[in-house]
């Protein structure tokens, strides 16, 4: 696997969009990659760094979306079982499905802007970890090459530009779940094609199971070397399930419902996604111009239920629906120069996004079965943004990096039931960025980092007639950290950083989404540690700390809900190319707020342990997962908000939870050729 992903890293080059900023660029021409390789030198900040292909593949996961739990201070739950959008954690925010935090897939941004159930969903089950070459992640609002809901951070997957090897896997496991892979490439018209396709179907172990079927592929052709090269790429992605919904506690604790049972048993979705993207990097002299095109269609059904029944008759169950046809463009140069006596490296880009978006809309139902139209749109959002960077050294101690971006905006809605919501708007922001490095003294370099960044808001609510939001909110943040190698083979970093943003998304618990809310501040620590003494055995630790508060009025300040104060997690891993391996990762969460600063409404604790263990012979390789290993009662998410259940006067508050999945067994087998 390691000379598999320097082979990668060697075909690929520098070709991800974050070689915008001169210390991502240096870190991307490593060929030898991972949170513990020494980067010092190369980064702007102390939160910034690289995962590869094969620190990704040694995590056992329960689901896709925590391949993302390989970036320090991520944490990645659940709150509706099968195909939907997955529950990001990270610095002091619930994310709900994404919004803040930028995802990538090859340019590509995977978060959607004016989407029917949250802004900034992102699902991340159309990847597959098999065709991920590494991760890239940043935390804050001080590249400027990263606009729209970035403030938090983001993460960017590279995908493979080839298989070296063909591939072939099978995996089984309890609760009806069975994987299927396979993936080749071939030298054809100058380069290579690959083509790779997985299936997948799980059930959980809810009593109505999920029945999740998930199809993902790829085809892909590339072409060229580390320094010029240019890649198309399709994908196609569509899922089907039942869902898992969060249920009340007070069911389960009168003997009403059982854990893994629901309230309304007819929930679930559909999703798909299929996209097509260009990618190029020609350099010429100092000179390196990058571009990268996509465009795409996407679709989501989706039944909720959380409030049950405070309409008796018909239910609460609703429909969330949208189809969209997106599409992008980013451009860019970076050139090395001089600024006088001193070296000097610049970038100059162009980004622009578009989406048109049919028929958005919420609906009433009962058993999937629609009995009124909530509100139904037609959207188009468009952006567009231009932004300059440069990073120059100062003395051999001193790297000072200066950046800005200018953003564009564009909303027009066209509203099926509400003439008066039929409008469009628009809104301008600049948001400048500064850094300074310090070092290397004794393999330790210390980062200042402060920048300012923005969300944008749901179309819906920037053009409705009766109250209606900014299109454009200012985010703030500010850093400093520092990284050190001093001790041979460990590499370690602290940051300590603070955020600011002048309106917070807040959950919706009757119509499950986000809505703009009061301005918030946040600020705390982050720290980790990776040692690699050998190239067989790993170990690494992370820990984050934070505290949110939002502004309820004038000098009052109040905790903010499911904000996680403390996050922890670490792992071991063992073995080499050949023979015996293994894996060992826990991960912890604390309680947390759910209603403000009482005491009596705080989540539990969450403490997961995961582990892999295998035997590797030249082609084949079978491994055995063991997820959840203490078989912890645990909760995946908790939220405190009025339901009524059946029999139920009134509404009633309290607390509403999606159990985390008891402990359960897979096996894998893997063979290449």
């Amino acid at each position: 696997m390691k000379k598999l992903t320097t082979i990668f890293l060697v075909a690929a080059g520098v070709a991800e969009g974050q070689d915008a900023v001169m210390g991502v660029s240096a870190l991307e021409e490593t060929i030898v990659t991972g949170k513990a390789q020494d980067v010092i030198g190369e980064v702007t900040t102390s939160t910034q760094g690289q995962a590869n292909n094969e620190e990704l593949s040694q995590r056992p996961f329960l689901r896709r979306g925590e391949l993302l739990e390989v970036v320090p201070g991520v944490i990645i739950t659940q709150h509706a079982g099968g195909g939907k959008a997955n529950q990001y954690f990270v610095r002091g925010y619930n994310l709900d499905h994404g919004t803040d935090f930028h995802i990538g897939v090859d340019g590509m941004p995977g978060n959607y802007r004016t989407h029917a159930h949250g802004q900034g969903y992102a699902d991340l089950n159309f990847i597959v970890p098999e065709f991920v070459e590494r991760l890239d992640y940043f935390k804050g609002p001080f590249f400027a090459e990263y606009g729209d809901l970035s403030t938090a951070g983001g993460a960017d997957y590279t995908l493979i530009p080839y298989l070296e090897q063909g591939i072939a896997s099978f995996s089984y496991g309890e609760n009806d779940y069975y994987r299927a892979l396979l993936g080749n490439s071939w030298e054809a018209g100058g380069g290579f094609f690959t083509f790779g396709g997985e299936f997948t179907h799980e059930d959980g172990p809810w009593l109505r199971g999920n029945d999740y079927n998930r199809y993902n592929g790829l085809i892909k052709w590339y072409t060229g070397d580390e320094d010029n090269f240019l890649s198309l790429t399709a994908l196609f992605h569509t899922g089907e399930w039942n869902s898992s919904d969060q249920i009340p506690l007070r069911a389960v604790e009168s003997g009403l419902l059982d854990e893994y049972g629901a309230i309304d048993d007819t929930t679930g979705g559909d999703t798909e996604r299929h996209s097509l993207s260009f990618k190029s990097k020609r350099t010429e002299g100092d000179w390196v111009f990058r571009t990268e095109a996509w465009v795409g269609h996407y679709a989501l059904d989706l039944f909720s239920n959380f409030t049950y029944f405070t309409d008796p008759v018909n239910g609460d169950q609703f429909e969330q629906e949208e189809e969209r046809i997106f599409a992008g463009l980013n451009i860019a140069a970076d050139w090395s120069h001089g600024l006088g006596s001193l070296e000097s490296r610049s970038t100059l880009g162009f980004q622009t996004q578009h989406d048109w978006i049919d028929d958005i809309g919420l609906y009433t139902t009962n058993a999937r079965v629609r009995n009124g139209v909530t509100n139904v749109d037609d959207v188009y959002q468009g952006s567009y943004g231009i932004y300059f960077e440069n990073e120059t050294r100062l003395t051999d101690w001193a790297r000072v990096i200066l950046g800005a971006r200018g953003d564009f905006f564009h909303f027009d809605v066209e509203s099926g039931d509400n003439p008066a919501d039929t409008s469009h708007d628009w809104d301008a922001i600049f948001s400048p960025k500064a850094g300074l490095v310090l070092g290397p003294w004794n393999e330790t370099e210390f980062y200042l980092n402060a920048g300012m960044g923005f969300h944008s808001n749901d179309a819906r609510g920037v053009t409705a007639a009766i109250d209606p939001v900014d299109a454009l909110v200012r985010t703030r943040g500010a850093e400093v950290g520092m990284r050190t190698r001093a001790i041979e083979g460990v590499s370690a970093s602290i940051g300590l950083w603070w955020l600011d943003s002048d309106s917070e998304f807040v959950y919706v618990g009757d119509e499950g989404t986000t809505e703009a809310g009061p301005a918030s501040e946040r600020y705390g620590v982050e720290a980790s540690i990776y040692w690699r003494p050998h190239e067989c055995f790993t170990f690494d630790a992370e820990y984050a700390w934070s505290y949110a508060q939002a502004d309820v009025g004038p000098g009052e300040f109040s905790a903010i809900d499911n904000s996680v104060p403390h996050m922890a997690s670490a792992g071991v891993t063992i073995g080499g190319d050949y023979g015996w391996f293994g894996s060992l990762r826990g991960r912890y969460f604390s309680r947390r707020p759910l209603l403000g600063e009482s005491s009596k409404t705080k989540s539990r604790e969450s403490i997961q342990v995961n582990c892999r263990v295998g035997y590797r012979w030249e082609n084949l390789e079978v491994s055995l997962d063991v997820l959840n290993i203490l078989d912890r009662e645990d909760r995946d998410i908790e939220y405190f908000y009025e339901s009524q259940l059946p029999g139920e006067a009134a509404p009633v508050e309290g607390i509403h939870y999606h159990p985390a999945e008891p402990r359960q067994i897979r096996a894998n087998v893997t063979y290449r050729w």
